[in-house]
């Protein structure tokens, strides 16, 4: 995956979670009762941080890494990024609708976010080879 990408996409998650938190702060703070106004911030603040792992995951590849890290820094991201649209999206989803639908596929999400971190500590272990 290419660093630019991951820059870029990482950027946008992390600015739209800005703007949904302050959407939800104001917009919403009157249409949603405090248990669903809970779930969809619970969306933004775990799509601001993994907007954020996106970043790091981006600088990184920019590293001259060897190719097992690289490989695991992207595949890190990709389950970042499928993580966010199943874990943030279905809250935000499930708190505007109503929908308990939406509810089973958060957890989806989460197990993505985990693999991820996992996938990123893997990325990590293998830094020690680096390209010279």
């Amino acid at each position: 995956m290419r660093s630019q990408f991951l820059l870029i996409i990482g950027g946008f998650f992390s600015g739209v979670a800005v703007a949904l938190g302050a959407f939800a702060a104001h917009a919403l703070k009157a249409q949603l009762s405090t248990h669903l106004l809970s779930v969809f911030q619970t969306g933004v603040n775990y799509q601001f941080i993994h907007g954020a792992a996106l970043l790091m995951c981006g600088v990184l590849l920019q590293l001259p890494l060897h190719d097992k890290a690289r490989k695991h820094f992207s595949r890190a991201a990709i389950c970042f990024i499928i993580g966010i649209l199943c874990f943030s999206g279905s809250l935000y989803a499930l708190a505007l609708t109503g929908a308990k639908w939406f509810g089973p596929i958060t957890p989806l999400g989460g197990v993505l976010f985990l693999f991820g971190w996992g996938i990123f500590i893997l990325a990590a272990m293998n830094m020690k080879e680096v390209k010279r």
